[in-house]
């Protein structure tokens, strides 16, 4: 049996994020399963997604193989029913393997929990989704927390949520240091910040890889102690799930499997991985260990991570609520809101001016004092 807990694991645990690449069919998500077992993932993962949680109707377009199309409407057509996901469960159990998935919102945790899951998934865009993070943290779960698009008060802000909640435990998370971009370019993946992150926040750490290569991140990333990866597989590059350009092929995802199990095993890996790769592109990758936005994430900063938002258009004078505001991502056009940690301390205040449906909700628009 592959499958395995990453927070006992006696070597890397490699989780393949089959994502939305299973297009609602559950054959379809059985051969991704059978493919990462096949490959020697410990791992398949999924999203629960429910568009509502994620965007407003109004954040935008996206162009994909079939055409350009709302991006709302794209999460829209990913939403599945429960006995989905139960279904997944099963096959990646049946095939050896754990089953894991990332909750948008509580709606989608509750689901997730419902399964029986054994740990959690929260991806980089919800890393300052406190109200997730917190429910999260409650169950007493295993969390594996991935960090692009972020800073590192960012980083210490979300585990200081987590880490305040009476079931949670510095020993039953990883936080995975990621690059979201798509493609990724592994010269900004910056690896030295494995340890870095390890040693500042006294947690394991690893990498979820968006880099296009399925060797040089994953191997490195081993060789400097990361204790899980995380990578996308799909059954072909060309297919239609959001992620399928940049994920691994099962040939190629089964060639990482191969190579991290080797660099483990080696007594100099980085040595090794100088001479296959070459000095100059393994310098590159590790970098000099200082965390910063990257680059192809500095656009997205603020945009891909959660704000205060209205859900229709607020009048001057409304009360901010639960029921007329939400912590969404921005993305394409609209305009970013607040930060989720004055979430609370603002529910109740009145705006002062018009908030058009969708926008992000500024300081500027709400009463002082």
């Amino acid at each position: 049996m592959n499958g395995q807990n990453p927070m006992a694991a006696d070597r890397t645990y490699i989780i393949a994020e089959i994502g939305t690449s299973h297009e609602g069919s559950l054959n379809r998500a059985a051969e991704l399963v059978n493919a990462a077992a096949s490959a020697g993932a410990d791992c398949i993962k999924t999203q629960i997604v429910f568009a509502d949680e994620i965007i407003h109707p109004a954040t935008g377009e996206v162009d994909l193989p079939g055409g350009r199309i709302r991006l709302y409407d794209r999460f829209r057509e990913l939403e599945q029913d429960f006995d989905f996901y139960l279904r997944l469960k099963e096959l990646a159990e049946q095939a050896g393997l754990e089953f894991l998935a990332s909750p948008f919102g509580l709606k989608s945790l509750e689901w997730l929990l419902k399964t029986g899951c054994n740990s959690i998934k929260i991806a980089s865009p919800e890393l300052n989704h406190f109200p997730l993070l917190k429910a999260a943290a409650a169950t007493g779960k295993s969390i594996i927390l991935s960090s692009g698009v972020s800073c590192l008060n960012d980083i210490e802000a979300a585990l200081n949520v987590i880490l305040r909640v009476p079931e949670a435990s510095d020993e039953n998370l990883i936080l995975l240091h990621c690059i979201t971009a798509y493609p990724a370019p592994e010269e900004e993946y910056n690896l030295k910040l494995l340890p870095v992150l390890c040693e500042t926040f006294g947690i394991k750490t690893g990498v979820s890889d968006h880099s296009r290569d399925p060797l040089c991140v994953p191997a490195i990333a081993t060789a400097l102690g990361a204790v899980c990866i995380e990578k996308h597989i799909t059954l072909d590059n060309r297919d239609s799930g959001l992620d399928d350009p940049i994920a691994l092929e099962p040939d190629d995802f089964k060639k990482m499997v191969r190579k991290i199990r080797e660099t483990e095993k080696s007594p100099d890996p980085l040595a090794g991985l100088r001479i296959e790769f070459g000095p100059e592109r393994v310098a590159k990758i590790l970098g000099d260990g200082i965390k910063k936005l990257t680059p192809s994430e500095r656009d997205s900063y603020g945009r891909t991570n959660r704000s205060i938002h209205a859900l229709f258009e607020l009048p001057a004078g409304t009360a901010l609520t639960a029921e007329n505001t939400a912590l969404l991502r921005t993305e394409k056009k609209l305009r970013p809101g607040i930060r989720p940690e004055f979430y609370d301390a603002l529910l109740g205040r009145r705006l002062v001016r018009r908030v058009e449906s969708g926008e992000g909700i500024s300081f500027d628009d709400i009463e002082t004092g």
